[in-house]
């Protein structure tokens, strides 16, 4: 996500620190094109065309099922390369309007981005880093780092960028290429790939934009940064992984299976075993072991998040959150490697306990991992998806109502659990009497009580449960007899509860509620996404979106008094989110020492782990958590991990958000 910067007639040299750029173009209405792939499939564009000296416009739009952001952008810069002038209009990725502005005269600035209006001093040597738009400013900013003497760009308002590492490459075809990682934006890594001062290719996990004339070397670029990415961690993993043979957490209150607190435990490590659990001084400490004083802290088992889908990147964040073991709700065919990786340490993350293989229908909202055109490709992908050892198949939205069933037969046949999305024109009841055996998402319970001709293929599935389910009438005869269908069907429930808060409660310019207690731990860049606002609201629409959400909270607060298997899944940001769904479930009425259970000895145990995982007991294995405090008085106390033991090996949980340029706690 980039800039180009060299297309004047004339010869601009740039000077920055002690280097120099010499740009040299020889039309000024150059316009260059990039494709935008999502998922491995064309999605959109991203176009840069030079209007004057020094002066830009830039197009930016892909989809992904109805969803997207489309800008329209202008730079100016000055002699120095920075910006001076920016305008930026169009929608976010969630269709919230986006206009924002930046201008410089002298060393004054003056702003509009989703934060409000703001002026500034601005010193020579800052970049102003915009909220939303389309890759230019990246491009910018590399142009920076690699004229830097420093390697360091300051960012307006603030923040950051260092240019780790500039790695030469060069293609099969004989094309000589930069490959940049830059910190300081992310929590993970920004990698760009430049030709001199050009952006060629950005490939950020699914999505890829590359410049049209090397289209054809998008696949060779992603398979050499991918085993850059993988040196990386490997090399974080090496850092940060700290082995013991013998450990022994003295003084420390431990969470038990019936959800109450053992007060002043010494709880005793042997490798990847609890060996065993005593009132402390009771048992006498080897001379060999390791002793963590545990006063005041709480110990309690790996938690689970039954909703993932994982990426190299994303394990440390489990881990650092206390999470040691989750499921898999959509994946491309080679996550058995990420697992493995994992598994070995290779590169830090959590177990990947289950597999769920996605399935959907083509068409123009298809969910682009696993998309057939047939009942006969469906029931062939499923065979496929048991022979590559996966659990459990994810029916999505475009999925045709008529095949449902057959697709359900084949899957119990092969003994594999069915859940996802209901498909367009159907409601979860009609799904579970097909044979669903869990749904995905609350919003997906609420829809039942709508309408079957919802496409829900679209952001209609978001967009009708918040202007309606505020409607709903949890004592009324219709949803009574649904959460008997749920019950009498034993029928999980994976309510994904946090997204949601953040779709329909957070209002742009303001800080999302779901992410408002951690987001000055994070890089400037993070912190931004975290003020768009959601789905877009109006004065109107924005009270009846947060009753729409109270009332789903209140669901789930029934759904629980009412014995309705529920399970703690995030569907987002790995840990963070994971602690905010935990607090939520508590916000709705589940008491606290509950909500733990379900996030630990309950989810084992409906994973079939629990002789193993789950709870802290002689023989099982040794996944735990340290928690500085008692999250039974406060369940916000689960944020604070202060380390996690997996596999034999402790990770500081400081060390592993240092990593992602995310401060700790503390």
């Amino acid at each position: 996500m980039k800039n180009h910067i060299a297309t004047a007639l004339v010869i601009l040299t740039l000077s920055i620190g002690c280097k120099e750029i010499n740009l040299t173009d020889n039309d000024s209405s150059q316009e260059i094109l990039y494709e935008v792939v999502f998922r491995e499939n064309p999605a959109g564009e991203y176009k840069k065309m030079t209007t004057g000296d020094n002066s830009f416009e830039y197009y930016y739009a892909y989809a992904d099922r109805g969803r997207g952001p489309e800008y329209k952008e202008t730079i100016t810069l000055n002699d120095q390369n920075f910006v001076i002038n920016q305008a930026i209009n169009g929608v976010n990725y969630r269709k919230v309007p986006v206009n924002e502005s930046f201008s410089v005269t002298g060393t004054s600035a003056s702003w509009q981005n989703p934060k409000g209006n703001d002026t500034g001093d601005i010193e020579g040597d800052q970049l102003y880093f915009r909220y939303d738009g389309s890759p230019a400013i990246y491009e910018i900013l590399a142009q920076h780092l690699l004229a830097s003497d420093t390697e360091k760009v300051k960012l307006f308002p603030e923040g950051e960028a260092e240019l780790v590492k500039r790695i030469p490459m060069t293609l099969e075809n004989g094309t000589t290429l930069d490959l940049l990682m830059i910190k300081g934006l992310d929590m993970s890594p920004t990698f760009l790939w430049m030709k001199e001062d050009q952006l060629i290719c950005s490939i950020d996990g699914n999505l890829h934009i590359v410049q049209e004339a090397y289209k054809s070397m998008r696949s060779e670029m992603k398979t050499l940064q991918d085993k850059v990415e993988d040196d990386y961690l490997i090399e974080i993993t090496e850092n940060l992984t700290h082995d013991f043979d013998k450990l022994v957490v003295q003084n420390v209150n431990v969470f038990s299976e019936e959800g109450s607190l053992l007060a002043n435990q010494d709880v005793f490590v042997n490798g990847e075993i609890i060996e065993g659990i005593h009132p402390t001084g009771v048992k006498t400490i080897p001379g060999d072991a390791e002793i963590v004083d545990g006063s005041g802290k709480t110990l309690m088992p790996g938690m689970f998040d039954m909703h993932t889908h994982n990426t190299k990147f994303r394990g440390i964040l489990h881990l650092a959150g206390g999470i040691t073991s989750v499921r898999d709700m959509a994946n491309n065919k080679q996550l058995y490697l990420l697992r493995d990786q994992f598994d070995n340490n290779d590169i830090i993350g959590p177990r990947i306990i289950a597999f769920c293989g996605i399935i959907d229908g083509s068409g123009p909202f298809a969910n682009q991992r696993n998309v057939v055109n047939s009942l006969e490709e469906g029931l062939a992908e499923i065979e496929d998806y048991k022979n590559l050892g996966y659990q459990q198949i994810k029916l999505y939205s475009s999925i045709r109502p008529e095949w449902v069933k057959p697709m359900v037969d084949k899957a119990h046949s092969l003994g594999m659990r069915v859940s996802g999305h209901i498909p367009a024109f159907m409601t979860a009841s009609q799904a579970i009497d097909q044979g669903y055996n869990e749904i995905q998402h609350m919003n997906m319970l609420f829809l039942n009580f709508l309408a079957d001709s919802i496409d829900t293929r679209t952001p209609l599935r978001f967009t009708m449960v918040a202007e309606h389910g505020l409607d709903l009438d949890l004592r009324s005869q219709e949803y009574l007899e649904f959460v008997d269908r749920l019950k009498t069907n034993e029928i999980l429930v994976d309510p994904t509860m946090a997204i949601f808060e953040n779709m329909f409660v957070s209002q742009k310019g303001e800080p999302s509620p779901t992410f408002s207690k951690i987001m000055n731990r994070l890089p400037v860049i993070s912190q931004r996404q975290f003020y768009a606002g959601g789905l877009p609201k109006t004065e109107e629409t924005t009270p009846i979106y947060k009753k729409s959400y109270d009332k789903m909270l209140a669901a789930l607060h029934d759904l629980f008094q009412k014995n309705v298997a529920i399970v703690p899944g995030t569907d987002g940001l790995p840990g963070f989110l994971y602690h905010r769904e935990l607090e939520l479930y508590a916000k709705s009425g589940i008491p606290v020492a509950e909500v733990l259970k379900l996030a630990t000895i309950k989810s084992a145990d409906f994973m079939g782990v629990s002789n193993s995982y789950g709870s802290i007991e002689e023989g099982k294995m040794a996944d735990l958590i340290l928690i500085d405090g008692n999250p039974l008085d406060d369940i916000s106390n689960i944020r604070k991990v202060e380390w996690t033991i997996k596999g034999g090996n402790i990770y500081f949980a400081k060390e592993l958000y240092n990593a992602m340029s995310i401060q700790h706690f503390k």
